[in-house]
Formats: structure tokens, sequence, C-alpha cells
């Protein structure tokens, strides 16, 4: 599943060549997780501003035209489990996974997702229903100077589950996706299966540099590909060839020499070293 590395990579690859891009259509493919919410027709003629993100979640405003739109608002997309976005200069006729095309003067943004978990919806704004109800329930984001270690420490005080289903669960901090929170967890030393308030406040401070450091490398390496994912202009991510425990069990740790183990948690695997990572 694209987590936000990969979200985040897509929308750097989008951002500046789509700004200012005047909207020339729209087409809508087989149906995807939720309804657009909006006519395609009435995207015609509007304006992209500046693309954001927001957890996973992209936010492609649209200023209005001379079409349909009432008012200025945008689009929320989610790559779901498979999908990627690309932009396409000279977009070929859509294959039987491409679910939604945004053609503008600038190029084809489509989206590809071959388990049609993703999302593209209308929103008047990030602050109006459908975007807000879908964002309201997302955790700080990683890098936000706000997060504080006191300030996630005190939320991971609040949770007794494993720290791992914590970090996954993205109410507390978004983007750490399953292969980020097994490297980042590793890199601070720390069991998945440890319970959450039971983290010290040093412990906390240095899993929260680790998802730092982790989604930082991550972003540098443009992201992992393990299946499906490649960036906006086609090219996958390459953090998956340096991850220290995801992938790796019965390896030697690259650190102490020991077995690399692979669990499951909540139906999801967990790789970790139980030399390097205590209770």
């Amino acid at each position: 599943m694209p987590e936000l590395p990969e979200v985040e990579v897509t929308r750097r690859g989008i951002a500046v060549p789509l700004l200012g891009a005047r909207v020339l259509a729209a087409r809508l493919g087989k149906p995807l997780r939720w309804p657009l919410g909006q006519a395609e027709q009435a995207l015609v003629g509007s304006t992209v501003g500046e693309v954001a993100r927001r957890g996973k979640y992209l936010w492609l405003p649209l200023r209005s035209g001379t079409a349909g739109l009432a008012g200025d608002g945008g689009l929320l997309l989610h790559l779901g489990m498979s999908g990627s976005l690309a932009l396409l200069p000279q977009a070929p006729a859509p294959g039987p996974h491409d679910h939604f095309d945004l053609v503008t003067d600038r190029g084809t943004l489509r989206l590809n997702d071959p388990r049609r978990f993703g999302a593209v919806v209308w929103s008047a704004s990030l602050q109006a229903a459908p975007a807000a109800t879908l964002l309201q329930r997302l955790g700080a984001e990683p890098f936000d100077p706000a997060l504080t270690p006191q300030a996630f420490h005190a939320a991971l005080q609040r949770r007794r589950s494993p720290v791992k289903a914590v970090l996954l669960a993205g109410d507390v901090v978004v983007g750490a996706g399953n292969i980020y929170a097994c490297e980042a967890l590793f890199q601070a030393g720390i069991h998945p299966a440890l319970r959450a308030d039971r983290i010290s406040r040093p412990r906390a401070a240095r899993l929260l540099a680790a998802l730092r450091g982790t989604l930082a490398r991550a972003l540098d390496l443009g992201g992992s590909t393990l299946r499906d994912f490649t960036d906006a202009h086609g090219a996958s991510g390459a953090f998956q060839a340096e991850a220290a425990v995801y992938g790796r069990a019965g390896l030697s740790c690259r650190r102490c020499g020991g077995s690399v183990r692979r669990t499951v948690q909540a139906q999801r695997s967990t790789y970790f070293c139980p030399r390097c990572q205590r209770r």
C-alpha cells in the first residue's frame, strides 16, 4: 500500500507541472471506493492550484472556470492499496486498471489502481464534507514541529495496544505504514509487541526520531516499491533495498548478527530482531 513517502513523492512529481494548469476534460472508469460527487464535465475549465498532502491523501484544489462548477473546491485523492498517479504528456488509451483521468493543458493525470480501493472525491474545501470527514481522525504529521517528543510520549501513554499497531492506526502520527513502522522500531530498539503506554519518555523520543529518519530516507529514495507503486513519472522507489528488517525473516541482523524474525500482528507481517529490540 502506498504510504506517506510514496504519496509525498507523488505530490512532488505533479505539484509544479500542474500548478496553473487548465482542465480540458475528465474521465471516470470503473467505480472506485466512493463516488466522485461531481459531474466530470463540471470540472472542465477549472484551474489547478497548489497540490497538498494530508496523511496519505492528496488535495488537488480547483478554481472554478466557465463550466459547471458553482465555486472553488478540489479533488481529494487516495491511492488505496495498489494505486499510483502518473502525469502523462501524451496519454495512451486507458487500460483496464486506469480508472480516472484529469486531462489538462499540461498533460493527463491518470490514476491506475488494479484493486480499486483508491478514491477521487470532490469537496468544496478541506474543511467541508466529505474531505473534513475523511481527514478528521488523522494524527499529527510526522515532521510537524508541534509533534514534540513530549506530545508524542503523551499520546502513546493513552494507548494500551502494541506500539506497532498504534503506529499503523494513524491517529497518533500519520505515515508509518508497515515497512516504515518495522524499520523505525528496529532503529529505536523497541519490540513491536511492547504496549504503547509502557514506553518511557526517552524511548518515545528515540522512536519519534527513528520514525522521522526512516521516512526522510524513504523520501530521498523515492519511497518503496514492493509491487505496484511508481511515481508520477514512472520511476520505482528504492527504500526496500535498504531495509534492515522488513522482508528479511531468517537472515542475519545487520546490527548484531542474530536472526531476523517474522510474526503476525493484526493480520500484518511484522519483522524484528529479538536481540536488538527489547520489550
